[in-house]
């Protein structure tokens, strides 16, 4: 039996749950279709998803296809939660996109299939709601090809659209053949010789979807079931099946992280390579530093998950027993790297506790949920007994309040949500301290340079020094130490993107420690950073903004004066399309004013872009949660209370 592991995945409301219910549906594995209105559905499980309407966790359920076992992943349509489907896009074999009928491509379409496109994963897209009225399945078509550049053919028609009836009428598109042969020159050839014979014409399409260069689209309805089988075929046919070999190393990607009725730790992992058996003993890790017993474990089959003695490559698995994963671990050997398809969360909020309410209970809580997702980003500020949160958006914190409430018992509220920034170097800065020599009271030799790297290249760690120059246990507390210390430049803000290499190092084979090298590398790395100087970075989104045609007059001097800078107008009689770039910070502004500066007729989508030097106004800064090593005396005076 081969195995497919399939993500769906949409902008917010465009059904996606729903075609998941569809599918199970037409698989024979649920009797009765759930509603997302009801909270009955297959995969939003979670009491606050049903309350909501909304998907908060990405789930997985199986179903068979002729020959073909799909583990499907349902995830988050609202881009609060893009982390979480970040996470699954690693351990996709193939991916459903679901576009409204009626409402079009939006922001999230666009930020979802450039994801796709990016890596490679081959994606088929399903027009959904073409039954409600005001359905353009022609529209959609034009928005994809125009707004978002990608290449298309339609597997068919809609019929009736806008009504009950809607129907799919399948059959391959007339300009398929030119679609294609622009990727295949024999094709090419072939089609100005005069045509393609339609099994050489299925055959391209099938092998360039799983190549990524073309999406098959299909056009449908969740609710009645217009268009679903046909979608299905296409699964079947179009999708490439889950690679890796059972017979080699062990590798897995660990893309979800719950706990159990016990409180115990529950992995979901995608192995990659290998065969995972109860009770062996796994390295797991972001560097396989760690190493737990499997207990035990289970697959998806069925509509269910299973509990299984092995599983091997190609297998999303349960996994329980490794009580230190985290979400984004590697299990085995680290076959496929956790990466950052998506912006960082860009907002930033302070916890507090309601009366009542333990501060030590809370961070504990906090902790465990940035066990399920890294990027909620805890962050505690000793000094001031605070606990702060990175997050997406308002809905975010309010589904971490929801939760803290329901699953923890715990009352909070929050403070107003700030921007998080980022620093980046403004050029090299290097510094040294040698054993011996004051300053520098610790058994150890640290040089540094620190040097700028592209936006998004991430923090590189290199050497100028020889690797056997001194124990490998001490470049590891070099390199840890750095990547800490970079979470907060000299105005506070993280430093993301910077090339840092050691220059110097040296040690005293009796009285050196790893210690020392920890203790040592914030005052040479913030004094290196110091001398490169840095500028402090905001995030700009870019909007797309729809409104009356009338309105613009009083819309422009608004958007103006809140930062935004406009790049395309476009006015279509009685309606206007504004998009441009607009910092972040002013995102939930605008989004407040909008109806009274267009009658209740506008419509805002935004997404992050970039991040853009501050360019007016004071620079902010964020309070510091280490021990300052901009300042030695109260850095070392830190350092000796925390080791008292």
């Amino acid at each position: 039996m081969h195995l497919l592991n399939l993500g769906i995945l949409a902008h917010v409301d465009a059904g996606k749950t729903s075609l998941t219910e569809r599918l199970l549906h037409t698989a024979g594995v649920i009797d009765e279709i759930g509603s997302v209105d009801d909270g009955n559905t297959r995969t939003d499980t979670l009491a606050l998803e049903r309350r909501r309407g909304i998907t908060i966790k990405s789930a997985v359920v199986s179903f068979p296809l002729d020959g073909v076992t799909v583990n499907l992943v349902d995830t988050p349509g609202h881009p609060d939660f893009i982390a979480e489907v970040e996470r699954v896009l690693g351990i996709l074999d193939g991916a459903v996109l679901v576009v409204s009928a009626v409402e079009g491509v939006q922001a999230q379409t666009g930020v979802l299939l450039r994801a796709l496109r990016r890596l490679g994963i081959p994606t088929l897209i399903f027009v959904n709601k073409i039954d409600r009225r005001g359905a353009n399945g022609s529209a959609v078509l034009d928005q994809l090809s125009r707004r978002l550049a990608v290449p298309l053919v339609p597997m068919g028609r809609p019929a009736a659209p806008g009504t009950r009836a809607a129907r799919f009428v399948p059959g391959l598109a007339p300009t398929a053949p030119e679609v294609l042969a622009g990727h295949d020159d024999e094709l090419l050839a072939a089609y100005l010789d005069g045509g393609i014979p339609d099994g050489r014409l299925h055959a391209a399409l099938a092998a360039q979807t799983r190549g990524s260069r073309v999406h098959p689209v299909y056009f449908g309805s969740a609710i009645t079931g217009a268009g679903v089988p046909e979608l299905a075929g296409g699964i079947e046919r179009l999708l490439p099946t889950a690679g890796g070999d059972p017979d080699g190393p062990l590798s897995g990607t660990v893309f979800k992280v719950e706990r159990g009725p016990a409180g115990e730790k529950i992995a979901y992992a995608r192995l990659r390579g290998g065969t995972l058996r109860v009770r062996d003993r796994v390295p797991y890790g972001a560097a396989r530093r760690a190493t737990g017993r499997i207990t035990a474990l289970s697959v998806f089959d069925g509509g269910t998950d299973t509990r299984r003695d092995h599983a091997a490559a190609g297998r999303i698995v349960k996994v329980w027993g490794l009580d230190g994963i985290r979400t984004g671990d590697t299990l085995g050997t680290p076959g496929h790297a956790y990466e950052h398809h998506f912006a960082p969360p860009t907002l930033e909020t302070v916890v507090v506790p309601g009366p009542g309410t333990d501060r030590r209970t809370l961070h504990l809580a906090l902790t465990q949920l940035a066990e399920q997702d890294p990027l909620i980003g805890v962050r505690h500020d000793e000094p001031r007994q605070e606990t702060s949160v990175s997050l997406y958006g308002e809905v975010q914190k309010e589904v971490v309040q929801a939760t803290l409430a329901e699953e923890y018992g715990l009352d909070v509220t929050f403070r107003e949500t700030t921007t998080l920034c980022v620093e980046r170097p403004a050029g090299a800065g290097h510094a040294v301290e040698f054993i011996g020599k004051d300053p520098n009271p610790f058994f150890a030799t640290v040089g540094l340079r620190v040097a700028p790297a592209p936006p998004g290249a991430g923090v590189a760690f290199r050497l100028e020094v020889e690797l056997g120059s001194m124990p490998y246990a001490f470049f590891n507390a070099v390199e840890d130490t750095v990547r800490d210390t970079l979470g907060q430049g000299l105005r506070g803000w993280q430093v993301p993107d910077c090339t840092v290499t050691v220059t110097h190092c040296g040690y005293n084979s009796v009285l050196s420690t790893a210690h020392d090298f920890r203790a040592l590398t914030p005052l040479v790395l913030a004094e290196a950073l110091r001398r490169a100087g840095t500028v402090v970075h905001e995030p700009v989104h870019r909007f797309r903004l729809d409104a009356p045609a009338d309105s613009l007059g009083t819309l422009l001097p608004v958007l103006a004066r809140l930062g935004a800078v406009p790049e395309r107008t476009a006015a279509a009689g009685a309606a206007a399309v504004l998009e441009g770039r607009l910092p972040a910070a002013r995102v939930h502004e605008l989004q407040q004013r909008l109806p009274g500066l267009t009658r209740g007729e506008g419509a805002l989508e935004t997404a992050f872009d970039h991040y853009a030097p501050i360019a007016r106004g004071a620079v902010p800064e964020r309070p510091r949660t280490d021990h300052n090593p901009l300042n030695r005396k109260e850095y070392l005076l830190n350092l000796s209370h925390r080791t008292d």
